[in-house]
């Protein structure tokens, strides 16, 4: 059948075609709306991984705070044990995404946004039946943006689960020493820009030599924008990090024992062995933010080993008096150069002492955590030997990665105490 080409069907969709006045405000009408909504559908599917994620490591660290506290204090109720790990995942929550997580909600009409949370508690697990386990489950109603909302859709639900077991008896107490460098190399800079401050100094090794010209004498440093964290901040930052995998592990401070101790040419009054992480947390807060000096890390290596050394049974007598029958012995050595003494020349007697320090405390069974930051080939050579296996060696080159890499230290030592099993 053949279609006649002046057939009123045809001669209409011609006209249609041929009249273009009004097509391209039609085509606009219709096809507007639909690219703004893929733009904001694609917005919200950025939004959703970020909240996810924050959403994942709250529960995480709820689950794992939850699970040892139980296996500390078994006649604690099962609801008792969901409402602490709930509190404490709003709370962590809501550092992540503020405005939200809390025990009240700002609009009291408003409905809370975290929602659907379901706990479980499972007891008397394990070859010993010593073993508990914490499992709880949440969902946030995020809104979208107005974008999305086009499409009908004026909130999607983010979910996640997170379990975490611990044993009592299986639990190791730990004992740590940070041994942390804080010479003049530490006030150079990172990659990571400061958004707190518009400008500052920003040292180096081109500009550090006029450091301590005054303004207004030749060479001064003048402050310069944008403003890059320096290393010493990047340190404070990642020791944070490392040092909250212990609290999450133990929070009533019961378990774990931390000292630390800086040094650059010369070694600093270290904080001592403490409960907790306060004494240690304090004491890394107070290191100049514009650190001065070489490097030697003997010092702090001989007063961390002294602290830890089987042979000292100080650790061994404070930790049963906790209950602890037995404990694991860390020491965490970081820098960012090679060993000079007070020259600002690689100095191979210092690095053998290190390297010495290094294999006596291995040899009595403490494991060393090492981390070059950004550091030359030697500091990198000297920190590989010390680690007690390449699994715990690091050598970070930006603020990120050294975050990355102390969190991960915190919660290898802190494994032991309380683990997740999602």
């Amino acid at each position: 059948m053949m279609t006649n080409p002046d057939s009123p069907k045809k001669s209409l969709f011609a006209s249609f075609w041929r009249n273009r006045a009004g097509n391209f405000g039609l085509a606009t009408a219709i096809i507007l709306p639909v690219a703004a909504a893929t733009a904001g559908v694609a917005l919200d599917l950025n939004n959703m991984v970020q909240v996810r994620a924050a959403l994942q490591d709250s529960a995480d660290s709820a689950v794992l705070s939850a699970a040892n506290v139980l296996a500390k204090n078994g006649s604690m109720k099962d609801d008792e044990v969901i409402a602490f790990a709930e509190k404490f995942m709003k709370a962590q929550f809501k550092n992540s995404v503020p405005g939200v997580g809390s025990d009240e909600v700002s609009d009291p009409g408003k409905e809370d946004p975290l929602t659907g949370v379901v706990g479980n508690v499972e007891r008397d697990l394990g070859a010993t039946g010593k073993t508990v386990e914490v499992t709880l489950s949440m969902q946030y109603t995020m809104p979208t943006n107005g974008l999305t909302s086009l499409l009908g859709w004026k909130t999607v639900q983010v979910g996640v689960t997170a379990t975490a077991q611990s044993t009592p008896e299986s639990r190791a107490a730990l004992s740590m020493y940070l041994v942390l460098d804080r010479s003049g190399s530490m006030a150079f800079t990172t990659d990571s820009i400061d958004t707190a401050v518009t400008s500052c100094v920003n040292y180096s090794a081109a500009n550090w030599a006029y450091k301590d010209i005054l303004p207004g004498r030749r060479n001064y440093i003048n402050p310069s924008s944008p403003c890059f964290v320096k290393k010493v901040q990047a340190l404070k930052a990642a020791s944070a990090t490392l040092l909250n995998q212990l609290v999450i592990a133990d929070p009533d401070s019961e378990r774990a024992r931390v000292g630390a101790v800086a040094y650059n040419d010369s070694t600093f009054t270290a904080s001592g062995m403490a409960w907790g992480v306060s004494t240690a947390s304090t004491y890394i807060g107070a290191i100049p933010s514009v650190p001065t000096g070489g490097t030697d890390a003997s010092g702090g290596m001989k007063i961390a080993f002294d602290a830890l050394k089987s042979s000292n049974t100080a650790e061994k007598s404070a930790h049963a008096a906790k209950g602890n029958t037995g404990f694991e012995r860390y020491i965490v050595l970081m820098t960012d150069g090679e060993m000079t003494g007070n020259s600002s020349n690689w100095n191979s007697s210092i690095d053998t002492q290190v390297r010495n320090r290094c294999t006596e405390a291995k040899n009595d069974g403490i494991r060393i955590f090492t981390v070059a930051f950004m550091a030359p080939e030697r500091g990198k050579s000297l920190l590989s030997a010390c680690a007690t296996s390449v699994n715990n060696y690091y050598e970070p080159q930006t603020m990120s990665e050294l975050v990355k890499a102390f969190e991960e230290i915190g919660k290898v030592a802190a494994k032991e105490s309380t683990v997740l099993t999602n």
